[in-house]
This record gives structure tokens, sequence and C-alpha cells, in this order.
């Protein structure tokens, strides 16, 4: 698992992702392998009271106290028979370690982010969803599950707070023009509010990298580029085309390099960031770090204008 893994982190900007499948109740999901850090027997868990229904309790595999979501649970709001044969998926993402029980592996398939298409209001819960999107692995339609903004759910203190930013207190109104590409709604959401509270006022959200791309390309040969678009802030896992493609083009582009980019994603951790620098990105964070992004945004914009005003001077 860890050879595969490395092999797809350190690739730049191929656009492509791979897919672990599984299954719960016939059904076949999928979870990006950057997210996964193994997959287990499933073991005897210490059921947590008060805990949200789906957190089926903790266990400690060598020393490690690890929390583990029933995912079938979660899905179909269903207790489901736990079999001897389940497996644990334990993950790594937004600086934290989960494990979730499914009830078996199907193997793991190479795709084209291009391949993977956003679910229908049909499929999503509420106005969020919890699907990334649907793909055609084999012969198989695979659901790729948000796994971040299932997290977020069920323990909302381990995603973006919005009091880091309202501890910053009153802030200066900033009309400098950033560009987000996010395709989970209610991370989307969650970055706007934050941004707003900050005090940045000229937000353009998109739902991908391909539909921040086609924006940026439209704007490229325009006398007036630096003034539409300051800064591009990005997620990582996105369909159509993800961040690290966005990167990839934006920072190959000669009118488009100079504007900075920041990777704001669950997946960071030292592997990633070494293919992110490899693409040029300018900042790299892990996702609840909205406080964090805040300045960054500050430092990355004093920046620009500098290269502006030094590009004006010569």
């Amino acid at each position: 698992m860890e050879k595969e893994k490395e092999g797809i982190l350190l690739e730049s900007g191929t656009n492509e992702i791979e897919i672990m499948k599984f299954t719960i109740e016939n059904e076949f999901y999928g979870i990006n392998v950057a997210k996964v850090k193994e997959i287990m027997m499933a073991e005897r868990v210490k059921a947590m009271p008060h805990a949200h229904p789906a957190v089926e309790g903790i266990f400690k595999p060598r020393d490690v106290l690890i929390t583990v979501i029933d995912l079938g649970y979660y899905l179909t709001n269903e207790y489901l028979e736990h079999k001897d044969r389940d497996l644990f998926i334990v993950t790594s993402f937004n600086k934290m370690t989960v494990a979730f029980r499914v009830q078996s592996i199907e193997g793991i398939s190479r795709i084209s982010w291009k391949d993977i298409q956003k679910p229908d209001k049909t499929l999503i819960r509420g106005e969020e969803g919890v699907a990334t999107g649907i793909a055609q692995c084999d012969n198989e339609l695979v659901t790729i599950l948000d796994f971040e903004a299932i997290v977020a759910e069920i323990a909302p203190d381990t995603t973006i707070q919005l009091s880091e930013v309202e501890q910053m207190g009153d802030r200066p109104i900033c009309e400098n023009p950033l560009v987000i590409a996010e395709d989970s709604i209610l991370l989307q959401k969650m970055i706007d509010d934050a941004l707003q509270r900050a005090g940045f006022t000229d937000v353009k959200n998109f739902n991908n990298g391909q539909e921040a791309w086609e924006y940026l390309k439209s704007i490229r040969h325009d006398s007036d580029l630096y003034e539409k678009v300051n800064l591009i802030i990005t997620d990582i896992e996105m369909p159509e085309m993800d961040g690290h493609r966005l990167t990839k083009l934006v920072k190959d582009d000669p009118r488009l390099k100079m504007i900075p980019v920041v990777i704001f994603s669950s997946l960071i951790d030292d592997q990633m960031r070494i293919k992110g620098e490899s693409l040029g990105a300018d900042e790299q964070l892990t996702k609840p770090e909205i406080g964090n992004l805040v300045h960054v945004i500050d430092r990355l914009l004093e920046r620009f204008k500098d290269r502006i005003d030094n590009l004006e001077t010569e």
C-alpha cells in the first residue's frame, strides 16, 4: 500500500486519482488512496456515551486511540449486521486518524478526474451531499464519498471554525479579487463565511478546477488581468480537474504564473507538500486552519502588490 501511494503522490499535475473500491450492502463506494493509512480486520470497539449514532466507538491498535465510524449506518441510517469479515479502513486527513467500518475491499482503480461526474441532487444528503462524484471503475459505477464532509457532520469541532477569524477582531475591508476552487458545498460555504468575516468582499467561487481554469483562461489576455484576480485558493480533490492540475496549469502559464496559488486541502502531509512545491504552489495549508489561511492571504496579497508595482516601474 505505501509503495502504491508514493507512486501517485509524487507524480505532478496528471489530473489522475487512485480509488480504493469497497462495498456496503453490495453497493460500490470509493475513497482516494491518498487518504488511506491502512486496512485492518474489524476489531471489537469500546462504545462512547452520547456520541453521534454513526460513531461505533474507539479502539486502540498499537497504543493509538482511533475513533470508528460505522459507515453502513451513516449511509443507510440503519444498523447493519456486523460480520466477522468486516474491515476497518483507517484514514488520515485533516491531521486526524479515523477508521471506517466497511464490508469488503474490491481493489484499486486509477482514473482521471475528468471521468468523475458530480452526482445530481437526488444523491445528496440535504443541501450538502456526501459524494464527491460518481466514477466508472472497471465495470462498476462507484460513488466516491466525501469523507471530509462526513466527519464534519459527525464532529463539527474538527472542521473549519469561524471563531478563529472572529478572534482576530475587526479587520479592514479587502477588495482584492480572490478565486476559489472547492467542490464541497458545505466547505465552500464555510470558507466563504470565514473570508467575509475577515473582510474579503470580492470572492469568486468555482465548483472544481476545470471551472476555475476556464474562467482564468477567459481573462488571461486581458490588459487588466491583475485587477481581476489577485490570488487563487484551491482544494485538491475535485471532479473534472483536481487542484494539483489547476496549480500546474496556472504556474506553467507566462501570464498567470505571477498570481499566488494556495492549496487548501485535507490531504496536506509531507509527501503532498513535496508534490505541491514541485508544481509551484505558493502555500499549502491543511483545511481546518482557516485563521492561518487568512494570515497567508494577507501576506501573499501584499507580495503580489509589490510584484505588480515593480512591473509598472520597469
